[in-house]
Formats: structure tokens, sequence, C-alpha cells
């Protein structure tokens, strides 16, 4: 029943404050016919999916007998598959993900993607921004991104305005923040997920964007880091110079990062506790937030301002490591294809697509990325500050050479001239 309310409230929500953006501005004009009833079925791996509901019901404003259905698949990586071979029961609109792309087991769920490129189904894709219109390997623009993610850091904006500091936007006002917050009483200016063995965390939203930046436009470096050659090593160092130099002035406790258990709710919720400067965290933790507002006593008790912010690694600030976490694909085998395209194109509007990233709390793929002011800090970045992960080329062998480099020099297991002379066979 509370989700029930919850899915009801945001839609009044939506309807009130939305419902007539496409009247205004947005243009949506029916292509089908409007009597046609149907139920659209939209597969995912989430538990529930309010988002979508909420835009369903603006949706059935144009298509009142088009109903929709949400089913979440079990172990969906290994299961999209076979549900799209199932003949009526198989989806119609369906989670895909960049990480599908070139790996054996998707074959299958690619050749039933719809090219959402295609002229012939209308769809206006020049609100998304255009580094996000993933293809798969024939070329299709496989997915409408939904939400992307990003890494960065949690800021207290309240601690910020009590002790009279601006929340610092270059690698020097970082450290000078830090010396002053420290110099005041909190003993960890900052705070972060220190991961394990299979999981490495910490500071890689300091120094991850600041590395992918030096290797951005230099294939050499891109081509011998892909082939694990050993002098690649060095492609890695400024990198973790910069980790190394950070972690060097004592301005995060090891010891508290390693109580937090997870990358989720831990995080949240000691940052909730109100002593907490800045928090490591990735768009998807900032996600789960707003929810959990109400789960904090201490949050309750003393309520506070926060925002989401890059790690300034640079005299220029720090980077935006812009990635599609999760998007949409159509079935094009499905009998109700039409329809399916149909809500899609309903969706590509920026206001839609800013609505479900807004309620899910997760970066919008547009170009306008004001909407969610939590986010906001990313968007005045300029635009060379703006990294592609996916457009870059690097593979995910050096990427995870360089994501356990960086943990090992943040936690003192290895200093930056072993890590570099080990890059290719780091464990």
């Amino acid at each position: 029943m509370k989700r029930i309310l919850c899915v009801l409230c945001m839609v009044t929500l939506m309807l009130s404050a939305a419902g007539s953006a496409w009247a205004e501005g947005e243009g949506f004009t029916p292509a089908l016919d409007t009597s046609a009833s149907i139920t659209l079925l939209v597969a995912g791996h989430y538990d529930n999916f309010e988002a979508i509901e909420a835009e369903f019901a603006l949706f059935r404003q144009y298509y009142p007998n088009v109903k929709l259905k949400y089913e979440k698949i079990d172990d969906y990586n290994n299961n999209i598959g076979k549900a799209l071979r199932l003949g009526e029961e198989a989806p119609d609109i369906f989670f895909t993900y960049p990480s599908m792309v070139g790996q054996e087991r998707f074959v299958r769920v690619f050749d039933a993607v719809e090219d959402l490129s295609d002229p012939a189904l209308g769809l206006d894709l020049s609100g998304i921004r255009s580094h996000l219109l993933l293809r798969s390997e024939d070329g299709k623009v496989f997915m409408l991104p939904i939400f992307c993610e990003t890494y960065g850091m949690l800021v207290n904006e309240d601690i910020f305005e009590k002790e009279n500091l601006q929340i610092p936007g270059t690698y020097e006002q970082l450290l000078q923040a830090c010396e002053a917050l420290k110099s005041v009483g909190y003993s960890s200016p900052m705070l972060g997920f220190n991961g394990n063995s299979s999981n490495h965390f910490l500071l890689y939203p300091l120094f991850f964007p600041y590395f992918l930046a030096q290797i951005r436009e230099n294939e050499t470096a891109i081509a011998e880091l892909n082939s694990l050659t050993p002098s690649a090593g060095e492609y890695m160092r400024g990198a973790l110079e910069l980790a190394a130099d950070f972690m060097s002035r004592g301005y995060m406790d090891l010891e508290e990062c390693n109580l937090l258990a997870k990358d989720y709710d831990p995080v949240i919720l000691r940052f909730f506790e109100g002593d907490v400067p800045m928090m490591l965290a990735k768009g998807g933790t900032v996600s789960g937030t707003e929810k959990r507002e109400s789960r904090s006593e201490a949050f309750q008790a003393h309520p506070f301002r926060y925002s989401f912010h890059p790690v300034p690694s640079t005299d220029e600030g720090g980077y935006f490591m812009d990635m599609v976490s999760m998007g949409f694909s159509v079935n094009q085998y499905s009998e109700k294809v039409d329809m399916a395209n149909e809500f899609i194109r309903f969706l590509v509007s920026t206001n839609a697509l800013n609505r479900m990233a807004q309620a899910k709390r997760m970066v919008t793929p547009c170009k306008d990325t004001s909407l969610d002011k939590i986010y906001a800090a990313f968007g005045q970045l300029p635009p060379d500050h703006t990294i592609n992960l996916a457009e870059l080329g690097l593979a995910d062998a050096p990427d995870t050479q360089v994501r356990k480099a960086g943990w090992l020099v943040s936690n003192g297991m290895m200093t930056v001239d072993e890590a570099v002379a080990a890059f290719g066979t780091i464990e």
C-alpha cells in the first residue's frame, strides 16, 4: 500500500507540474491510433520502477487504453536473452547497459534490438549528450539512455557555510579546505568506502578521472595500456602521485573509512551523521540519499543541505566521468513494437528524461543538466572536463590495473614506483 501511495503521489505531482510540458513546448503528437488497447511489458532488474510508472501515466493522456506491466527478471544478465525468445510473453521494452557490448552472451540480445536512430521511428535524439548514444557492433543506436553515472564527493554545505569556507573547485582549494576543517576539529575532512580485494574504491573519484584526462588524446598510450605493455605503467604515474600526495597529508582517516562496510547504505547513513564535510561516492550511491533521509535519526534531528561535486584534481578543477548507467531498448520482434517505439518517442524529450532521472536521483542523459541541483556542479564544468569512458577506448584489463594500483597506493600498500613497475601484474 505504501508503494502504491508513493506512485500515486509522484504521478499527481508530475501531472500538475509537468503535465502541460508537452502542450507548451515539447510538441508530442500521437502517431498511432489513440484508441488502441495494448499492454506493454517492460523488463528489468529493479524490484519496482515508480519513475517509469509515473511517466506512463502521462503517456496515457494520449493513449488511455494502453497499459504498462513492469516485470523484474531474476539474474537479469543471464536471463534477458531467454526472455526475448518467449514469443508473446517476451518483453516489448527492456533494460540494456554499455557493459553488454561485445560480450558473446548478449549477441542474441543485440540481434533483437530496434535501431533507435532509424529515421522512420521519428525519435528526436538531439536533446541527449551525443556521446551517450551508444552503438552496437553493427552500428545500431541500441538503447535510449535513461540514467547516467559519475563519481565525485557528497558535500555537507552547512559545514562549509558554518566554517566560512567555499566548496573547493581546484586541488589547492581542496587541500586548503581540508587543512582549515582539520584545524577546527574535523579529524577526517574526507571519508570514503575503502573496498577490499574485489572492490577497490578509495580515492577513485580523485585519481581515476585525472588519469583518464591524461591519456584521452594519446592513442599510443591507450594502445600500450590495452596491450598491458609493462612500460605503460608510466602513464599511471601522475594519477598515483596525486593519490599519494593527498593521502600523505592526513586528511582522510583510513580506520574510519574501513568501518564503511559497503558503498551504499553505510556511506549514506554515515554522511547523514552530519559531521563529515566531504564523502567520496558514486552517483548510484547518491541516488539513494533522498529516500534515506527519513531513515537517519541524526539527519531527521539535524537536517542539512548537501550536494554532489567533482573531486578537484587540478588547478582547473575536477572531471565529469560521464557514463550511461542504464537504458531502454525495444524488442524489434515484438508484435507491439509500434506502440513500444511510440512510448520511447514520448520518453525521449528532455522533460521526460529529466523527470525520470530526478525521480531516481540519477544523472540525466540530457544536455540540460540543470533540473536536479544536487548534480548542478557537474553541469558547470567546462566541456573539456567531461570524459566519456566508452569513447575513450580503454579496455577492462588496464582499467582494473589502474584502479587496483590507485587503491594500493592510497592504502600505503605500494609506493608509486612499485605500482608503476607492477603494471599488468597487479592482483
